[in-house]
């Protein structure tokens, strides 16, 4: 390969790791044609970019940006695919539903601004809550004492309603 396709390469891989918030390193060596074929349509469906890269080029690209990947160049060992993503968790749930015996395998991720080392760090990626996620949780914490107050009202001015509709309608004596 040319040095000018290398330094292409290199640009259009830090381009994509600006793209994307979070981005995983996943072993695929034992992945055959079709296997791989799978992972991509899930991938896609899944709104994750899958790219294979060599792993020089991979870490030429993190070293040109702005930030410290170095906890990641360790991983960089063997055939090294990478699923970009601006879900933090979508990956790792898409890994964890696909993988059998451990194909794909995780190697590290850069999410929410971390970095995961190692197979044993998915449940923790699966468990990361996305933006969205967050925010309905926060719309239901915030809903749940105001409908609590709307209903105690609600039920409270039927009882009320009722005691004087009842005391208005009694023949007085």
């Amino acid at each position: 390969m040319r040095k000018e396709d290398k330094s292409t390469i290199i640009e259009q891989i830090a381009a994509t790791v600006k793209e994307y918030g979070h981005f995983y390193l996943v072993d695929t060596t034992a992945m055959n044609a079709a296997t791989t074929s799978e992972l991509r349509r899930e991938c896609f469906k899944a709104d994750i970019k899958l790219m294979v890269v060599k792993n020089t080029l991979l870490h030429k690209a993190l070293e040109s940006l702005e930030g410290d990947y170095s906890p990641l160049y360790d991983s960089m060992k063997g055939t090294t695919a990478v699923m970009f993503s601006n879900i933090a968790n979508a990956p790792a749930k898409l890994i964890k539903n696909k993988s059998k015996n451990g194909i794909p395998a995780l190697k590290a991720a850069y999410a929410e601004e971390s970095f995961y080392v190692g197979v044993d760090q998915l449940d923790a990626l699966v468990s990361i809550k996305s933006k969205n996620e967050v925010i309905a949780d926060i719309i239901a914490l915030l809903q749940s004492p105001a409908k609590n107050v709307i209903s105690a009202l609600q039920s409270g001015g039927n009882t009320l309603h009722g005691v004087l509709k009842t005391l208005g309608e009694r023949p007085e004596a």
